[in-house]
């Protein structure tokens, strides 16, 4: 079992696009930011930019023309850009700059750009999408009418999913992390649905990977649109109104043992960790109401916990949270430290969505 071996991200800074795109600086038209794109994710609006922190955050858009460009200042954060469904581009810290896609067929077109990778400590902004000269950038697309949250760490978060080996540098768990291709990414897709990926590597429940910063843990940063800053909260623009919440919590919290001088017992880290999940539930119950489904997942050494405290809610009257075994039969853990790889996050998707649909959820 790879419990003792996870890790938690680090990442480096470079620059790499792809063959049919080029990346040139140029002064971005703001008019009509928002009217052209669509996300779901937690973004902050700052006027003129979309600011963000979490992985996986998405827009997408519809252009007419030959060419676009999509206007970011990021320096830490890697994303890959999509025409019409196929990955064109990918851009790994490109700082300010406007990205142009050229030499497209003359017509309508999508484009999706997607965040791939996780950098808590840092503050990406997305300018919108420009059109080539001649063309213009159309009304955004409209947001799909099923919606999904996905709680969780690095398993989550996609960590290192493409790598090619276990043993990663930090900077090539910040190239090799996709969460466009997580398994909750992959499942929300499936069941053709908006999502969000509030996935914080290497944070628990109460206790984080090996007990580091003990001062903080992952509901510390839950309610934040920026992670960098802190007492920020999100403001929901009362368009995410989720129908599920997956919450995948609980790795970190038991993947190592505890160390001498931290303040738990193995019993009362379990109990703290119960207390945590329940009233973790709550929130989320009181949150997006009683017809949200809440779905707990359970894996290795806390998935009894979870169980647990799933069992406690139900008979107190919770009918829709939902308890779920992640069966990692066949996982091969060849990600960067024992993480998912891109065919265990392929797997999960499979039996996660298998399992949702089942689900008596009122889309």
């Amino acid at each position: 079992m790879p419990w003792l071996r996870m890790l938690v991200a680090a990442t480096a800074a470079m620059a790499l696009a792809g063959p049919t795109a080029v990346a040139t600086a140029a002064p971005p038209d703001q008019d009509g930011v928002r009217a052209g794109v669509h996300t779901a994710g937690r973004v902050k609006d700052a006027g003129d930019v979309f600011q963000y922190s979490w992985p996986g955050v998405y827009f997408e858009g519809r252009f007419r023309g030959t060419g676009v460009g999509v206007v970011l200042d990021d320096p830490a954060a890697d994303y890959d850009v999509q025409i019409d469904g196929a990955t064109v581009a990918t851009l790994v810290t490109p700082g300010r700059t406007t990205h142009w896609v050229d030499g497209l067929r003359d017509g309508v077109h999508t484009v999706r750009l997607v965040k791939r990778n996780d950098t808590p400590w840092s503050t990406s902004s997305f300018g919108g999408f420009v059109a080539a000269p001649g063309g213009a950038v159309l009304g955004r697309p409209a947001a799909r009418s099923r919606q999904i949250e996905f709680v969780g760490d690095s398993l989550t978060a996609g960590y290192g999913n493409l790598s090619t080996s276990r043993d990663c540098t930090g900077e090539q768990v910040a190239r090799t992390t996709n969460a466009d291709v997580s398994y909750g990414a992959l499942t929300a897709r499936r069941l053709r649905a908006d999502y969000q990926i509030n996935a914080y590597s290497g944070l628990g429940m109460v206790r984080n990977y090996n007990g580091g910063t003990p001062e903080v843990n992952y509901r510390s940063f839950y309610d934040r649109a920026l992670l960098n800053v802190p007492g920020d909260v999100w403001r929901n623009p009362g368009t995410w109104r989720p129908r599920l919440v997956v919450v995948h919590l609980g790795t970190n919290d038991f993947s190592t043992p505890v160390n001498p001088g931290e303040p738990w017992t193995d019993e009362s880290l379990a109990a703290a960790y119960r207390s945590a999940y329940s009233g973790f539930l709550q929130k989320l119950r009181t949150r997006y109401g009683p017809g949200t489904t809440l779905l707990a997942v359970g894996a290795g050494p806390f998935a009894g916990h979870v169980e647990q405290v799933v069992e406690e809610r139900t008979t107190a009257g919770d009918r829709r949270v939902r308890y779920w075994r992640l069966d990692d039969t066949g996982l091969d853990h060849t990600g960067c430290h024992w993480h998912y790889s891109a065919r265990d996050n392929r797997l999960l998707a499979d039996r996660l969505t298998a399992f949702i649909t089942d689900l008596p959820i009122r889309w």
